[in-house]
Order: C-alpha cells, then sequence, then structure tokens
C-alpha cells in the first residue's frame, strides 16, 4: 500500500501552435467598393479610338442615306400608285424630317448655352487670378445677362446691381455676385445631388441585379448632370449631357475620387462599423456617395463663378442629408 497521490504519465500530442493559425482577415478587405458606380464611371469616361469613332460615323452616314433613298423611293411609287396617299406620306416625312432638323438646331444651341458658361466661368478664373476689376465687372454684366428673365434670380440680380457700384475689387464683385445670385442656385443644385444620391443607393440596396444597378447609376447621374446644367443655366441636349457627364467622370477617374478609401469608410461608418450592415446596403450606401461626390463635380464644371467666396459642398453633408434614415433598419 502506498500513501500520497499516484501520478502517471500520459502520453499527449502537442497542441496547435498559434504561430501557425492564419491572420485575421481585415474588416475593410470585406466592405463594399460600389461598383455598379465605379463601372458607370468607368463606362462614361472611357473614350473610343479614332478607328471606333470612324467606324460609327460611316455607319450612320451610311444608314441615314439608305433610309433617305427608301423613303424617297416609297413617297415617289406610292404619288405614282395613288397621288393622294402618296402626297399624304411626303408630307408626312417632310414633317419627320423638320423635326429631326428641329432636335439638331436644339442640340447645336445647348451646346452653344454650355460654351457660353464655360467662357463666364473662364473669364471669372482670370479676373480673380489678375486680380482685374474691369475683367471682374465685364464677368458680372455677362452673369446678369445669362439670367435676365429668371425669376429665381431676380432678388440676387437687384442687390448685385445696387451694391456692385461701391466695390473695388475682384474678389469682392465676384464674391457678391456668389452670395447674391448663385446661393438660390447652389442649393437647387444640391437638391438634385441628394435626390440622385437617394434613388441610386436605394435602387442598389433593394434591386439584387448588378446590370440594373450599373444601368440605374449611369442613367440616375446623366440626368443629375443635366438637371444641374440647367439650374445654372447651360441647358443641354442629348449630346451636351453625354459631353458633360464623360467630361465629369473623367476628372473624377483621374483623380481618384470614385475609389472607395479609408476616409470614405471612416467618415460613414466610423471605420469597420459599415461591416455590420448587410452587404447590399453597404453597396447602396457607397454608391449613394459616389454619386454625390459626381454631384459636386459636376457643379464646379457647370457653375459659371468658380468657387471662391462660398464654400465648396461637403460630399459627407449631402449624403447625411439624403441618406438619412434610409438604412436606419438595415443593421
Amino acid at each position: 500500500m502506498t500513501s500520497g497521490p499516484i501520478l502517471i504519465d500520459l502520453e499527449t500530442k502537442p497542441g496547435p501552435n498559434v504561430a501557425d493559425a492564419p491572420p485575421v482577415p481585415d474588416v475593410l478587405e470585406s466592405l463594399p467598393d460600389g461598383q455598379a458606380m465605379q463601372v458607370a464611371a468607368q463606362l462614361a469616361a472611357q473614350r473610343p479610338s479614332r478607328l471606333a469613332r470612324w467606324f460609327w460615323s460611316l455607319l450612320v452616314l451610311i444608314l441615314g442615306m439608305v433610309v433617305s433613298v427608301a423613303a424617297w423611293d416609297f413617297a415617289t411609287g406610292l404619288i405614282a400608285r395613288s397621288p393622294m396617299l402618296g402626297w399624304v406620306v411626303t408630307g408626312l416625312v417632310a414633317a419627320l424630317a423638320l423635326i429631326a432638323l428641329g432636335i439638331a438646331l436644339r442640340e447645336l444651341a445647348g451646346f452653344a448655352r454650355l460654351r457660353r458658361v464655360d467662357a463666364i466661368r473662364s473669364g471669372a478664373e482670370a479676373a480673380l487670378g489678375a486680380s482685374d476689376v474691369k475683367d471682374a465687372r465685364r464677368v458680372l454684366d455677362q452673369l446678369i445677362r445669362l439670367y435676365q428673365g429668371r425669376e429665381d434670380t431676380a432678388w440676387g440680380r437687384e442687390r448685385l446691381a445696387e451694391r456692385q457700384g461701391d466695390l473695388m475689387d475682384a474678389d469682392a464683385l465676384l464674391g457678391l455676385a456668389e452670395v447674391e445670385v448663385l446661393a438660390p442656385l447652389d442649393k437647387a443644385a444640391m437638391r438634385e445631388i441628394e435626390a440622385a444620391a437617394r434613388q441610386v443607393a436605394t435602387v442598389t440596396a433593394l434591386v439584387p441585379l448588378t446590370l440594373a444597378d450599373v444601368v440605374v447609376a449611369l442613367t440616375s447621374n446623366v440626368g443629375m448632370i443635366r438637371r444641374i446644367a440647367e439650374t445654372y443655366g447651360g441647358r443641354s441636349g442629348a449630346l451636351g449631357s453625354w459631353r458633360l457627364l464623360r467630361a465629369v467622370m473623367t476628372h473624377l477617374v483621374a483623380t481618384g475620387a470614385v475609389a472607395v478609401g479609408d476616409d470614405l469608410i471612416g467618415t460613414l461608418a466610423g471605420g469597420g462599423a459599415l461591416a455590420k450592415v448587410s452587404r447590399r446596403f453597404g453597396e447602396g450606401l457607397i454608391n449613394g456617395v459616389l454619386t454625390a461626390r459626381v454631384g459636386v463635380a459636376a457643379m464646379e464644371v457647370c457653375r459659371p463663378l468658380p468657387f471662391a467666396a462660398t464654400k465648396r459642398p461637403s460630399v459627407t453633408k449631402l449624403v447625411k442629408s439624403a441618406l438619412t434614415g434610409l438604412f436606419t433598419k438595415g443593421g
């Protein structure tokens, strides 16, 4: 008999080595990246090659000639068989041609309007850079003529006319025009940005189709940029709107503003907190923010005066105003 505890050696296998464990994945790797807006930006900013432009130009020209000749042969043949019906068809073709001419003239007028706004902004930038009071007053005259007859700028134009004689500094003159004339237009443009950001975010969150995300993002941004241009006086047609969209998207892609960085994640959701939101709601949130970025860039492109006396709109504030409460139930 033995007294005391008995020790028995057990043959045990060594435990797992902590050093061999895989690293903990970074939270940011699983965060949404706003794929729909990034694809839409790449599509809009992509410039076709010269060969592709020649191909499409020649194709449109040939199709136009074929349709014109076919319509002419159809009308003349119908006149030979039934004069009354043939002249009716001829009148319809002529009306269609007049409508097409009117659309073309409207597009040209839209391009002229956009160039006029661009000229005012270029003159304002030159006047600010040289501190030239004479050039600044010339810019103010052009600005007043641009908004002549618009009720939403009537009060501001009156205030500008009353006070501009007391100012002898280019910065002060153009700053007064920003505050008095462009302030209500800036608010209207920001409302357009908020509406577009809300629409893109909602569709991305609720529609589980990637192609639908891209289509909605692209069409919403085209419409937003067109309405912003019209707000500032640059009425544009379909071709003008596409030119504006490509200019804005090219600038954003070149500067990397359509990429989702750590600063964007931290601003929106406090870093890794966004990972607690479902993937679809996270994608909607990011696409909404990128749409707001596009809208602010469109304001800079379409605004007849650069941001100087007034601050450039904050994307964060626009997003908070547009999306507050939209994803409350997504966490």
